[in-house]
């Protein structure tokens, strides 16, 4: 583990909101444990190990049933331990892998038997090295005869320069932490409305109204971002994900609860109509559909 990465919290709470039946934690993910599952050597963060076991157990803490884990940066294409935590969960895990352009179809297919539905494209230029677009359509391809879709991570100011390429994708794409937007500027900035207009317009654009710890300038009161997650929740309810980002990597300011997290998606999901499209229906169709 690095000398000044934070674990992920030892004792989170109990939440006092009561997740829906069938609710899905769907943005997570596993660590390791390095002497089982080594972390890639072009990584550049290491993190301390965070077990299937682990995720597993907070998901039955916090009152979820099932987990979409993404593979994160710290694994490369080394997808081993996703795939050991998804045969583990069976049909309580879906899985988000992460590939190189030489990827066979064979090998996808492996994945997808094991549960993976999609692949993530990393643009957070402090966590990997570029990837020419060219690499990533050529992927696009490959997933398509397994009816994948593809999530996107990247931040705020980077989303004028990537639209182009995110409507040559012509799929199901999930954008990761609403975009990261700069929540300082407020929701009428032009950043945030760019991405509100990106989703307007385009139906087959889906978002993930998580990681508030993230995004905030408040920390731990998250009060500042409530206002964007609950615009996406409202305007685009049949297009919104939750999830807890465990073990919450590379965080600087705090170390997050969990449970309190989850006790703030009645403030971005209001309705009990709304909480179930975002935390059950939601997830469901899109991991879980076949």
């Amino acid at each position: 583990m690095d000398k000044n990465y934070l674990p992920f919290h030892s004792n989170p709470s109990t939440p006092t909101f009561k997740p829906p039946t069938g609710a899905v934690d769907a943005h997570c993910h596993v660590f390791g444990p390095a002497k089982v599952f080594p972390y890639h050597p072009a990584r550049k963060y290491t993190p301390c190990d965070a077990s299937k076991d682990q995720l597993f157990a907070l998901r039955d803490q916090l009152g979820f049933q099932r987990n979409v884990i993404v593979q994160a940066s710290c694994h490369g294409t080394d997808n081993s331990a996703l795939i050991d935590a998804l045969k583990a969960a069976s049909i309580n895990a879906r899985g988000v892998a992460v590939v190189s352009g030489d990827i066979t179809t064979d090998e996808l297919y492996q994945m997808h038997l094991s549960g993976v539905r999609a692949v993530r494209f990393n643009f957070v230029k402090r966590l990997v090295d570029t990837t020419p677009k060219e690499v990533f359509l050529a992927i696009a391809e490959k997933i398509k005869v397994f009816g994948w879709h593809i999530v996107v991570y990247f931040e705020a100011p980077d989303l004028a320069e990537l639209i182009p390429f995110l409507k040559e994708l012509n799929t199901i794409i999930v954008v990761d932490h609403m975009g990261r937007p700069d929540v300082s500027k407020g929701v009428e900035h032009e950043d945030f409305q760019r991405f509100i207009q990106l989703m307007q317009d385009n139906e087959n654009i889906w978002t993930k109204v998580s990681c508030p710890e993230r995004l905030t300038q408040h920390a731990p009161d998250y009060s500042d971002v409530v206002p964007f997650a609950k615009t996406l929740v409202e305007r685009f309810h049949a297009r919104v994900l939750w999830g807890t980002d465990w073990p919450h990597p590379n965080m600087k300011s705090h170390v997050p609860d969990d449970g309190h997290l989850v006790d703030i998606i009645p403030q971005i999901a209001t309705t009990i109509e709304l909480q179930q499209a975002l935390l059950v229906d939601n997830p469901n169709r899109l991991y879980w559909s076949e």
